[in-house]
């Protein structure tokens, strides 16, 4: 016998009021959950200001502007994809090894990443439009990106007209050109490297300046640039000496990207100390430390990466006086990945000053260290680079792994060497560098 048991009308009651209790309360907590979550304007807007907005601007090099909560709502699951991964903002400088201190450092702290997940999780809530902080004044596509530091440049060179190709392998453009506009000899306090706008923006991938002295041997690298860096402040007291004649030998590298154009020309402001004045040291700018073709060897006759396979080199470089190191900027191509630059004193002792673990060939970023953690380093050291490259098909940058690579100056080939800021000194300015390093330090640890 089947036994139904009905509940009395006293005893359903009472259910229901639970039932809807809960459901009430759910409900409640849910709405307390989307108001406690973070919003576009409280809390992702100044993320976006800081990190994000100098390139994702209307006339930025970013692919989409990322200015207003409506132009960045659709891009939210991407927006948490890329910084979840470390993609973007893009900084390739290993967080656990080396230096850490930089001024130019764009990378997300694990708060703000954890903030824009939260954010991303809760449906993207917009929040008060009231919150917004204030917009921040950011350098049309063709200014000067000095200009409001600096005011505007004491001296504009340009390259000769180059006609840009739609599509086809890359391209140098490599023209002499006459050194005008100073009446004595000068020195350099900024550069800036400005490719035209929109075009040149999007298709010179790196490019030098350097000026030939007449009448002497050396060069004056007065301007460097590639995407990711192209401008350059010296510290204070400290500047690059410029003679008043000479030939600007340019090297641009253009890379097709299926916009073309005629007479495309880049321009180097220079911004110069206030004539008469002479810095106490002098600067050689950025200075290449080769990490290939070294020990009498031709310039990168010991890369060759095998087929889905990998190479390590090594090269080694002693300084003959004391240095002081400013920044860093490695230089691999596709197949490249790591570079570390390390220091081995005269005692023995060996320090990581800096490790790029996830080089991307699509930027040339420069490490600017902070100045009370800059490298400053004793006649006899070694500053020793290391370069990683991969060539397999884990590399998402590879354009055929099933190749063997070699040196040279495309992308799909390879080169390996580093741009250091760097500036000799003198011993008696190199014990002067150490004793405020020193006193610097022992202030801080007495707060």
């Amino acid at each position: 016998m089947i036994r139904f048991r009905f509940l009395a009308q006293n005893t359903v009651a009472p259910i229901l009021s639970a039932l809807l209790a809960a459901t009430l309360m759910s409900s409640v907590v849910a709405q307390s959950d989307l108001t406690s979550a973070p919003t576009f304007s409280k809390d992702i807007a100044p993320i976006l200001q800081e990190k994000c907005q100098t390139c994702h601007n209307p006339e930025g090099i970013g692919p989409m502007p990322l200015m207003t909560y409506g132009q960045v709502k659709p891009f939210a699951a991407l927006i948490k994809d890329r910084t979840v991964k470390r993609i973007m903002p893009p900084w390739h400088n290993d967080p656990t090894t080396g230096i850490q201190k930089f001024k130019n450092d764009a990378s997300l702290s694990e708060e703000q990443i954890a903030l824009i997940s939260a954010w991303v999780d809760a449906q993207a809530p917009e929040g008060d439009p009231a919150d917004l902080p204030a917009p921040i004044q950011i350098a049309s596509g063709g200014a000067w990106h000095l200009q409001e530091q600096m005011g505007p440049p004491d001296l504009i060179i340009k390259s000769s007209p180059f006609d840009v190709i739609a599509n086809g392998q890359d391209q140098w453009w490599t023209p002499d050109v006459k050194f005008e506009g100073l009446d004595g000899e000068r020195w350099l306090r900024a550069a800036e490297f400005k490719p035209s706008y929109p075009l040149g923006k999007k298709v010179v991938h790196h490019g030098h300046a350097v000026l030939i002295p007449e009448g002497e041997s050396r060069q004056v690298a007065l301007a460097r640039y590639g995407v990711g860096k192209s401008w350059e402040i010296y510290p204070e007291g400290t500047g690059m000496r410029v003679p008043a004649k000479g030939t600007i030998a340019w090297n641009l590298h253009y890379f097709p990207v299926g916009a073309e154009g005629d007479n495309d020309v880049v321009e180097v402001g220079l911004w110069f100390y206030p004539e008469g004045e002479q810095p106490e040291l002098e600067t050689a700018g950025e200075a290449m430390f080769r990490v290939d073709g070294l020990n009498g060897m031709a310039r990168g006759q010991d890369i060759l990466i095998p087929p889905n396979g990998y190479q390590v080199l090594t090269g080694t470089h002693v300084l003959q006086s004391p240095a002081v190191i400013h920044s860093y900027r490695p230089h691999l191509h596709m197949r490249g990945k790591v570079m570390t630059m390390e220091a081995i004193y005269p005692d023995g002792r060996k320090e990581v000053l800096s490790q790029v673990n996830k080089y991307n060939h699509n930027w040339q970023i420069s490490y600017i260290y902070a100045d009370d953690v800059k490298p400053i380093l004793p006649a006899g050291t070694v500053l020793q680079f290391t370069s990683v490259f991969d060539n397999t098909a884990n590399n998402p940058l590879n354009p055929d792994p099933n190749q063997w690579v070699v040196f040279g100056r495309r992308g799909v080939d390879e080169m390996s060497h580093a741009w250091v800021g760097i500036t000799y000194i003198n011993e008696e300015q190199y014990q002067q560098a150490i004793d405020q390093r020193r006193i610097s330090q022992e202030t801080l640890s007495l707060k």
